[in-house]
Formats: C-alpha cells, sequence, structure tokens
C-alpha cells in the first residue's frame, strides 16, 4: 500500500503504521499493537490519544481495559473534506491580507511531487481562459500517474479553461485520450527539447517543471514573462502537428 497517501491528509508515520496494525488486527490492546508494530508502549499511547482526536479511532473498556478500534476507512474521506472546508474558510481572509500588504512573490519554488502538483493546480487558479503547455512527456506521467493528469484536466475543464497542448512524441498515445475533452487541442513535435523539463503558461504566471526522481518546480508571476513565454510557445504550435 501507498502509505504516502495516508500522510498527504495529515497522519504521521506512526499514526499510519498503528491505524493499519488497528486495520489488520481489529479490536486490539496497546499490547497487541505493540506487538504487531514493534512501537514502545508510550509510542502507541500517543498515537492511540491523536487518532481518536482524528476522529480515527474508538475504544471500548473490557474488563476494565481500553480495546481500540479503527473506523470505518470511509471516515478518513471526511476528516480530509473537514481539512479542506475549515482551509477554504480562511482562504479569503489570507488573500486579503496578501492584497493588504501591496506586494507578492514573483518566484516561488515548490519541492518535491506532492509540490510539483500543487504547482500545477496553482495555475488553474487564475480568471485566463487559455492554459498552453509545452515538454511534456512519458515521465511526468510515470511521476504523477493517469489519474492525477486525468483529475487535473477535468479540474480544467469545469473551471472552462482552454488548454493547447504540446508534448512530446513519448506521450504521442495520450493525444486522442486528451483531444476528446472539450475545449483541448493537442500537439506533439518533432523538435528536440529536453524531455525531463515542462513550461506551462496561464494568465500572468509561468511553471516550470523539472521532472526528476524529486521534481521539483518554478512559479513566475509576471505579465512580461508570461507574455514572453506565450509567444516563443506560438511559434512551437505553429511547426508542431
Amino acid at each position: 500500500m501507498d502509505t504516502t497517501i495516508l500522510e498527504d491528509i495529515g497522519l504521521t508515520q506512526v499514526e499510519i503504521k498503528v491505524f493499519l496494525a488497528l486495520i489488520d488486527l481489529g479490536s486490539s490492546n496497546a499490547g497487541d499493537i505493540m506487538e504487531k508494530t514493534g512501537l514502545q508502549n508510550t509510542t502507541v499511547h500517543r498515537a492511540f490519544h491523536s487518532l481518536a482526536g482524528k476522529g480515527l479511532l474508538t475504544y471500548i473498556l473490557v474488563s476494565k481495559k481500553k480495546n481500540y478500534q479503527a473506523v470505518d476507512p470511509d471516515l478518513l474521506l471526511t476528516h480530509l473534506e473537514e481539512k479542506r472546508a475549515n482551509l477554504q474558510s480562511i482562504i479569503p481572509e489570507l488573500k486579503e491580507r496578501i492584497k493588504a500588504s501591496g506586494s507578492k512573490p514573483q518566484v516561488i519554488v515548490y519541492q518535491g511531487v506532492k509540490g510539483a502538483k500543487e504547482l500545477l493546480h496553482q495555475m488553474l487558479d487564475t480568471d485566463s481562459k487559455e492554459y498552453v503547455a509545452y515538454g511534456g512527456n512519458q515521465t511526468n506521467v510515470n511521476l504523477f500517474g493517469d489519474f492525477f493528469w486525468k483529475n487535473f484536466h477535468n479540474k480544467r475543464y469545469q473551471k472552462k479553461i482552454k488548454a493547447k497542448l504540446i508534448f512530446h512524441n513519448s506521450l504521442k498515445h495520450w493525444v486522442p485520450i486528451l483531444n476528446k475533452y472539450p475545449l483541448t487541442e493537442v500537439k506533439t513535435t518533432k523538435h528536440i527539447f529536453e524531455q525531463m523539463t515542462e513550461t506551462v503558461i496561464c494568465g500572468n504566471k509561468v511553471a516550470i517543471l523539472v521532472y526528476l526522481p524529486k521534481p521539483f518546480g518554478v512559479l513566475i508571476d509576471e505579465k512580461t514573462a508570461a507574455d514572453s513565454y506565450r509567444k516563443f510557445f506560438d511559434i512551437l504550435w505553429s511547426s508542431s502537428t
């Protein structure tokens, strides 16, 4: 199982070990979990306390001793939705604070797979109705997975943002898939360009993604830079098929 998914919703490595042990064992006491995970008594009890606080386990008393049990895994989605709702409630205030400061960072670096995915979603947080990108290749599909990219383009379509995409030949098989999406045009190019990078332009934002085993991306939020990159994209687009 890919436990990084559980990390993404805010669980620690210890919480994950204890939660999965409870899933495997069913109703269990601390001793059972210690034996299953190899964790120390105090560590297990701290995890019980934090998981209970997150609503992810319950307990009953058996001969005056607590037996713990993991909640239905479906409640993990509820936990995630609550976190999202809490975050959304403060987004307007955070944006107002940025506006009040009179400045915003023009260059931001995003690290790792999670950071690179967040950068791509940041590109859709715009009033622009056109998203253009060049350099897409098999490497980014291998890193992020088909599921991420299909969801990403579904979100783009829901926001009514038109996409013009230039792929490396290694992604030729994706062309008919994405061309079925409304508001989407895809071409491939025979031009030689670095297969480890992709450049995305949307509105006044430019994202440069580097698809190393530990990927990273750079966001440039500046109109002149975006216009310059867009002109280069137009040249590539006119010469692609």
